[in-house]
């Protein structure tokens, strides 16, 4: 075999990339120890160790990968137990192996790690997933399997993209569960999500522990439960939760790999089981489709014929990467000699003074070339059962992503791939990978699924707990505006317009919200909301209903419903009426639109004028008799009065335009002066809140509103100025009073309020603009789902009318109608017109262009013939001789016929011209 040939084979033998070979060797051994510590009994272990002594068989026989060197793996069983696995790490290390493929358990994995970075002894292991394992702390600790940080990031994802904001989580109460459902935790908090409920179990977990934990779930709110257990575990949650009715519609169960392993060990599973786990979502470490894959899939029934047990089992993605972990050590070993590593021990002084004991603790020995090896296994590339394998900088393996599984009948159906590189997908991770990673949600895709209960609706994600456990909701109890919000004497109820509405979003829910309205209040002053809304934070009360307002700083301690009644800070203030003079007819325009209404009677005049002068004999005399005609013409167009004729296509269209525009003014200032002179009118010495700020006048407010700290931190209102008022007849008395005999200028507050207050007293008028926009709605804790559908549910009142009609129930009065509603009738402002003003302006520019382009067009014709007889031409007789032109009349004169106008019009120029005799602008003949 050529040269070539033999490194083309040590390159890609058994379909594994080997190491760059090293020009430096050492001297290898005939065979390198390394041990194992797995639980041959578990669903992993029994999986693991068949894959792992294929891989060594596997190894052994390819002389090429070692060299010659042979690898001896001692496997020694943990049986469940972390005491055990201690126990036999310590023996393992005592014979001078150079690494551990192992252990099995996260927990033991944490113990066994400070023995090997004092020993210096690699670990590998290809199950134990807790997250902290990454740490610093456990250098020699190398994970060669998926970390769970990537697998609770994936649930995250779909967490999000289901719209659920709250999952239970429950776990195994060990290093492998919490530190699961902390980075659980974590990547749920960068999605603005939660887990509500934490709920762990005992490793050694009877059926009765596991029922009195689900017990406690089934009373939560939440129904999106995460289950992160091992195997046998898993199974007896799903089998109580069954057994308690939490597996019909409406739930959601998301569990981790662990079920997916079950299903790849044990399948068909026996139907029990596969009744309990009907609808379920599980994860499955993702390793693409190769043949290497599909050959040792068909080796694995034979690997598995002759082992003796339970009976046959297949093949779970753990043993894929067993079988790869082999294999990564093998390639580090190899490359550990190429590099001129030596197998050799040292002893530790301190464990030579326990020589004598039972353990023999002083026969456990460094490995000196522990660092080396480890190198080597940080910088292998291959290409295994699992996939390309490679290692980042933080000893993570590259490319981390998932398939998410759906349980449906016997079988599973595959609803989609995650990644760390995209996130959910249909498309298989290794064709996005030749893509730009793109993580918006709109790109987040899963096929669909079908639910517990064999529904394809995706459930809602909460329900109210069923553990008679009633709401607590707090209630402002009022002592005025009564209409709103009144506990009724004698009992614990309440009435009004906000109790109402809450009712009735309530019965539009599909489920029952059990509640007792709880009175806050010393029913002297008026409760302050924001200090309602503060005791939901501290537990007090678990909502709070009423006239709350939505405001920034409530926002920020819990989370409000749709509004279900804009109510904004308002200016109410004392007015009086006001009397017709002299200038009333002035008053239904702005001096801004009498002035601009009068530069466009001139303006139009102007143009109509230019446009009619040289051909219309009424446009046409002394200049004295042509201003006053233009200006006649211009004005009384506003009565169509008018007498002058327009003969000119152009002038008739601007006066066409100007006419109607003269119609829409005059009919609204009819319309405006009317009103004026015919409604009664209010005014005010207030105008509104600028001119209230401007004032050094006190001003009430009702006590408890947000209005105070409003208008003393917003507006930088004095306090000395704020007068607090619990009713509607301390408003009326101090208004009526006025700050000249102690009582107020305005009353500032929400227009819910005010238009009750005002419905009855008509001597009083809102006056300015609402400067604030608010709204109320029903405050509940933070992210409770609650809030999500009682806003759903105000919507549906708003939709079908019924919000109007419980408004009209409680706040409709008819004594005063409002009328002072508004200072008075609003004056006609410009750009009530600008449209109409700037479409006249345009026309008249238009026409005035094209006139001016024709009259250059026919002077410069005539100009030319004339130039050409005479023989003289200067730009300033040219001047001189087009004004002429300009002011000259189209008509023949007196005793002319049979001439054309060119004709006449040249003639006429060129004896202007020959005489340089200059023609009075605008002097014409006079008929």
């Amino acid at each position: 075999m050529s040269p070539f040939w033999v490194l083309v084979f040590v390159f890609f033998n058994n379909g594994y990339f080997l190491d760059g070979l090293s020009t430096q060797n050492s001297k290898r051994p005939d065979v390198v120890k390394i041990g194992s510590i797995i639980t041959f009994d578990s669903v992993i272990g029994k999986v693991a160790k068949v894959a792992m002594e294929a891989a060594i068989d596997d190894v052994n026989s390819n002389p090429v990968v070692l060299g010659g060197t042979k690898l001896k793996l001692t496997m020694l069983d943990a049986n469940y137990s972390e005491f055990m696995g201690i126990i036999q790490a310590l023996q393992v290390m005592e014979t001078d192996n150079v690494a551990i493929i192992g252990p099995q358990s996260s927990v033991t994995a944490h113990l066994i790690s400070h023995i090997a970075n004092k020993l210096q002894v690699p670990l590998l292991s290809f199950a134990a997933t807790d997250p902290t394992l990454s740490s610093l702390q456990y250098p020699f600790f190398v994970r060669t399997t998926q970390d769970d940080w990537y697998q609770m990031a994936a649930i995250a994802d779909i967490v999000e993209y289901y719209k659920w904001r709250e999952v239970i989580a429950i776990y195994t109460d060990d290093d492998y569960g919490r530190n699961g459902i902390s980075a659980l935790a974590n990547r749920l908090a960068t999605k603005r999500c939660r887990i509500s409920y934490k709920a762990p179990m005992n490793p050694q977990a009877s059926r009765s522990d596991i029922m009195d934990v689900m017990v406690k779930v089934a009373l939560a709110e939440s129904r999106i439960l995460i289950v992160h257990t091992y195997p046998t575990g898993g199974i007896d949650v799903v089998d109580v939760a069954h057994h308690l009715g939490m597996m019909g519609s409406g739930y959601v169960w998301i569990a981790t790999n662990w079920l997916s392993t079950v299903l790849d060990t044990y399948s068909p599973l026996p139907s029990g089981t596969v009744e309990n786990i009907q609808g379920l979502i599980t994860l499955r470490m993702y390793t693409p489709d190769s043949e290497m894959k599909r050959n040792f899939l068909s080796r694995w029934k034979n690997l598995t014929n002759n082992l003796t047990g339970n009976g046959p089992f297949g093949l779970n993605t753990y043993g894929l990467y067993a079988y790869d972990t082999v294999w990564i050590l093998a390639n580090a070993v190899n490359a550990f000699f190429n590099h001129g590593g030596n197998i050799s021990f040292s002893n530790d002084s301190r464990l030579s003074e326990l020589d004598g004991g039972n353990l023999h603790l002083d026969a456990m020995s460094i490995f000196d070339g522990g660092q080396l090896l480890l190198d080597s296994i940080l910088k292998v590339k291959l290409t295994g059962l699992s996939g390309h394998v490679s290692f980042t900088s933080d000893k993570s393996l590259i490319r981390p992503a998932y398939e998410v599984i759906n349980v449906i009948g016997t079988g599973i159906r595959r609803i989609g791939y995650w990644s760390n590189y995209s996130g959910l997908s249909v498309v298989p991770p290794e064709k996005l990978y030749e893509k730009p990673p793109y993580r918006s949600s709109s790109n987040q895709q899963l096929h669909s699924v079908i639910w517990p209960g064999q529904t394809t609706e995706t459930p809602r994600g909460w329900v109210f707990p069923n553990n008679g456990k009633q709401l607590r909701i707090g209630v402002p109890n009022r002592v005025s505006f009564r209409e709103f919000i009144a506990e009724v004497p004698g009992t614990d109820t309440f009435k009004g317009y906000c109790i109402e509405v809450f009712t009735a979003a309530l019965d539009l829910l599909p489920y029952a919200v059990p509640y007792k309205l709880m009175p806050f209040g010393d029913r002297v002053n008026n409760p302050s909301c924001t200090e309602l809304v503060r005791l939901i934070t501290t537990g007090v009360y678990d909502a709070a209903i009423g006239d709350i307002a939505i405001i920034t700083n409530r926002t920020r301690m819990a989370d409000f419903t749709q509004p279900y009644i804009k109510s904004g800070l308002v200016v109410v203030a004392t007015v009086r009426k006001s009397n017709s003079h002299a200038w009333a007819f002035l008053r239904p325009f702005t001096w801004t639109m009498w002035t601009v209404t009068g530069i466009f009677f001139l303006c139009v005049g102007a143009v109509v004028w230019i446009l009619e002068h040289r051909i219309n004999d009424q446009f046409r005399g002394p200049p004295r008799r042509q201003i006053l005609t233009t200006l006649w013409f211009s004005f009384s167009t506003m009565f169509y009065s008018h007498r002058e004729n327009t003969v000119s296509p152009l002038g008739r269209m601007v006066l066409i335009l100007w006419l109607f525009v003269v119609l829409i003014i005059k009919s609204n200032y009819t319309a405006s002066l009317t009103s004026i002179l015919t409604v009664q009118q209010l005014s005010s010495p207030i105008e509104g809140i600028e001119s209230l700020i401007a004032s050094n006048d006190p001003i009430g407010y009702q006590q408890g509103s947000f209005a105070r700290n409003y208008l003393s931190d917003e507006l930088g209102i004095h306090e000395s100025r704020l007068v607090p008022f619990n009713s509607q007849e301390e408003y009326a008395k101090a208004l009526e009073d006025g700050p000249k005999k102690g009582g107020v200028a305005a009353v500032v507050d929400e227009r819910a309020y005010i238009e009750l207050f005002l419905s009855s007293r008509c001597e009083f008028s809102i006056v300015g603009q609402e400067f604030t926009n608010n709204g109320w709605g029903f405050a509940f804790p933070r992210d409770s789902p609650l809030a999500i559908d009682m806003s759903t549910a105000i919507l549906k009142l708003s939709e079908t009318g019924e919000l109007q009609r419980i408004h009209d129930k409680w706040l409709i009065r008819s004594a005063c109608s409002l009328q002072g509603a508004n200072q008075e009738v609003d004056r006609i402002q410009l750009k009530s017109f600008s449209g109409l003003f700037i479409i006249c302006g345009l026309a008249c520019l238009f026409a005035f262009l094209v006139y001016f382009a024709l009259l250059v067009c026919q002077f410069t014709k005539d100009y030319s013939e004339s130039s050409d007889s005479s023989g003289r031409s200067s730009q300033s007789a040219r001047i001189r001789t087009f004004l002429s032109f300009v002011g000259q009349s189209k008509q023949a004169p007196n005793g002319i016929t049979g001439e054309n106008e060119s004709t006449h019009s040249s003639k006429k120029i060129c004896t202007a011209v020959s005489c340089n005799r200059s023609v009075s602008f605008g002097v014409g003949t006079n008929k």
